[in-house]
């Protein structure tokens, strides 16, 4: 009886597993579509293409995952997330190992130590969790089964599969988050093509395991974006009155810090503001009080990489804790 209860078992177990494989007939018409469309524009077997396509797994949970992101929580929810003790330690530790890529990409790139040492913490702690999905997986289920960013993520599962050709990246073994996103510093395929960079001239471009590589490729990330070296991120201010049309101007500084200072803003440090500066205006929910923020030029390069405030300043603070952590343990 129980070898019978344990075949029984194993049958459901198979049985769901395939129904979890299993793709619509639209889906089907879909993926030779798509495939002849990879073979038409860059040469790919349709074939293959539609092979490949036909054996991934269309998965519930990716679609779950990406309507609820991190990101929709308020600041004093979201904060803990990634500023903790052991992330910080972390970062150190991780600059402390790199110190002279770091280094190096500071003077070639102008982006400072600490902020690429957090963009790396936030997106993976250091390379150690760097996703468990496979990134054909991820790509097929959004690109056909997530109408909402459907265009978005099939261009995206067409750069993965022009990334899997000219990177030597196997597609059905390489891994990331469930939006597709890969290596220590998680670039979705269409970024990894365009600004991933050669740190260490071995003529690959090795996002999951080469620091060079993946340090410059942070730099170059930003710096393309326009990060200005040694430049101001972001203040801390008091507001008062209603600034309420400021922060819904949008993430792109597009504000004179004359205009917010006339409206009521006023710095909490004694350090003087930029008058002539563009910036936006951060509102964040610290649960019993609100908080403002100037987003000036840099900050919004850091929303580059991430749209989302929340995310820019989680890696802001996470950056200026590592610093001041690793100044400390000099003394």
């Amino acid at each position: 009886m129980k070898r019978i209860t344990t075949q029984i078992t194993l049958f459901l177990l198979i049985s769901l597993s395939n129904l979890a494989c299993a793709h619509t007939p639209q889906m089907k018409a879909e993926f030779r579509a798509f495939a002849d469309e990879m073979a038409n524009k860059h040469g790919f077997q349709a074939a293959e293409v539609d092979q490949l396509l036909l054996k991934t797994r269309f998965r519930d949970d990716i679609i779950a995952a990406i309507t609820r992101p991190a990101e929709s929580k308020a600041w004093y929810q979201y904060r803990p997330i990634f500023l903790k003790p052991d992330r910080v330690a972390g970062g150190i530790d991780f600059w402390h190992e790199n110190a002279a890529l770091l280094e190096q990409a500071y003077q070639t790139y102008g982006v400072p130590p600490e902020i690429i040492v957090a963009i790396i913490g936030v997106e993976t702690r250091y390379g150690r969790h760097t996703g468990k999905y496979k990134v054909i997986d991820s790509l097929t289920t959004l690109a056909f089964g997530y109408p909402k960013r459907a265009k978005f993520f099939r261009k995206e599962l067409e750069q993965f599969l022009l990334l899997s050709r000219e990177e030597q990246v196997d597609p059905y073994s390489a891994l990331g988050s469930y939006a597709g996103a890969m290596g220590k510093p998680q670039f979705i395929s269409s970024s990894y093509r365009r600004y991933a960079v050669d740190g260490n001239a071995d003529d690959k471009r090795d996002l999951w395991n080469s620091n060079a590589d993946i340090i410059a490729s942070v730099a170059n990330y930003f710096k393309v974006h326009g990060w200005q070296k040694d430049q101001p991120i972001t203040r801390q201010v008091q507001g008062s009155g209603d600034l309420q049309k400021f922060v819904e101007a949008g993430m792109k500084p597009s504000i004179k810090v004359a205009e917010l200072i006339a409206a009521g803003v006023k710095p909490l440090d004694q350090l003087p503001l930029d008058a002539e500066a563009q910036t936006s205006l951060i509102k964040l929910d610290a649960g019993n009080h609100q908080q403002y923020w100037l987003g000036l030029d840099n900050f919004y390069v850091i929303t580059r990489y991430n749209h989302s405030n929340l995310y820019a300043m989680a890696v802001y603070q996470l950056s200026q804790e590592i610093l001041a952590s690793k100044q400390a343990s000099r003394r």
